[in-house]
């Protein structure tokens, strides 16, 4: 038998619902369509009618399922009865492509869109011989989404996509799904899973009702789930300052006689402050996150050392030309300090006796002094042949002492700095880890 016999039939729509003998049916002759293609107007009775919903009986809803991937592709299908035919009787012809604006197409929208639709026109959908048919629109959806930036770079966002009709009510239009929620996940997450700085975590479905005044329209709500990827963040924004604030840090072992130590601080401080603004475009545009407080403690520690060694450089400076009067309980305390220091240092030592003079290194002083021995039951009580003085106790210069306080002020500010630097990141990493 040469050629075959399509058999598309067409349900026209008629005044009451239809029953046998009372509907027109379509009888196209086809053959040769596995020659010379589809003919065109074979089909023109419902593009004709693609104005109105297909249905026999309108007041049977006509069911939508949808689907989605993240990579922006919306999945619709639904059933038009006017369409169907034989595959057995048209060569094993299944689908055909028909252009989009010629058919009926459900007006589902997602209710967070924001931007304006930009999916390419003339688009295709495949119809089956059952006269079902699929939709495939790929789409840019720019959504509304609350977004909760202050663990950034290690936040977790939840997102709502809701799909619904604009159009037509609950009597119209029912909303199922195509695929079930682990379906559209995983291939989601795989194709996903190479792109983007986002993770895919999981989707959550819900099919509340939507009311509007006395109308009440169908809806599906997915919950998507979505974590960002820090090794960006880690690596770029992290980890240099990181590297600043640990060698602002060590910084604090240059002697700060030397003049050098202040310098070094302000060119890095500077660096610092050239890193933020080159970094800025990788924090997000609005709110706070936790690593801006990060950056704020980072450059406002820099800048507290950088003050230090300007107030340590300045006293040493002071103390060395116009040394001040030390206050007496600044120096009273200081002495005990240096005396209780000095005794832990040389407990270990053994003490050196004999009659000769004894080598005493006082704190503060570069070189020991000699003190004569003290001899039991002496009743010479002069120094350097002066009968009527008192030997006046030995210690050490005001110089000296400034000094000596300038330092052990500055290992406390040192220690200081460790400890505030170490809670407060601690803090930060305890919160980023919540």
């Amino acid at each position: 038998m040469q050629g075959f016999l399509l058999c598309l039939i067409l349900f026209l729509l008629q005044g009451s619902p239809p029953h046998a003998g009372s509907s027109d049916a379509y009888t196209i002759n086809c053959s040769g369509f596995h020659l010379n293609g589809v003919d065109p107007a074979a089909f023109q009775p419902v593009f004709d009618r693609k104005a109105f919903r297909p249905v026999i009986n309108s007041s049977i809803p006509t069911l939508v399922n949808i689907s989605f991937t993240l990579s922006a592709i919306l999945d619709v299908v639904w059933d038009n009865p006017f369409i169907s035919w034989n595959p057995e009787e048209c060569g094993g012809l299944k689908k055909i492509s028909v252009a989009a604006k010629n058919l009926w197409l459900p007006d589902i929208f997602i209710i967070e869109f924001m931007d304006m639709d930009q999916t390419p026109p003339s688009l295709s959908a495949y119809v089956y011989s059952s006269g079902r048919i699929k939709y495939d629109k790929p789409m840019k959806v720019t959504s509304i989404c609350n977004l909760d930036i202050f663990y950034f770079p290690f936040d977790q966002q939840n997102c709502t996509l809701t799909f619904s009709s604009f159009l037509y009510t609950v009597d119209s239009l029912l909303l199922g799904m195509e695929k079930e929620v682990w379906e559209i996940t995983d291939n989601s997450r795989s194709v996903i899973r190479t792109q983007g700085e986002w993770e895919l975590l999981g989707i959550n479905k819900a099919t509340p009702k939507l009311i509007v005044g006395s109308s009440l329209y169908d809806q599906i709500m997915f919950y998507v789930t979505i974590r960002r990827r820090p090794r960006l963040y880690i690596i770029n924004l992290l980890l240099p300052s990181g590297f600043l604030i640990a060698i602002d840090a060590l910084s604090f072992f240059l002697p700060a006689e030397g003049g050098n130590r202040a310098p070094f601080k302000m060119t890095l401080l500077l660096g610092y402050t050239v890193f933020l603004l080159m970094m800025n475009d990788l924090l997000p545009p609005s709110g706070t996150p936790l690593i801006s407080v990060y950056f704020a403690l980072c450059l406002s520690l820099m800048v507290v050392s950088l003050l230090e060694s300007i107030f340590l450089t300045y006293l040493l400076n002071l103390v060395t030309t116009q040394p001040p009067p030390m206050p007496r309980w600044l120096h009273s305390l200081l002495l005990r300090y240096l005396r209780a220091t000095d005794c832990c240092k040389k407990r270990s030592q053994k003490e050196t006796r004999g009659s000769g003079p004894n080598l005493v290194h006082l704190p503060g002083l570069m070189e020991p002094v000699v003190m004569s021995a003290w001899v039991p039951g002496s009743n010479e009580t002069s120094l350097n042949g002066d009968p009527g003085s008192k030997r006046p106790p030995l210690e050490p210069s005001t110089v000296n002492l400034w000094r000596k306080f300038c330092h052990i002020l500055d290992s406390l500010l040192f220690w200081l700095y460790l400890l505030f630097m170490s809670s407060s990141l601690i803090t930060i990493i305890a919160l980023w880890n919540s």
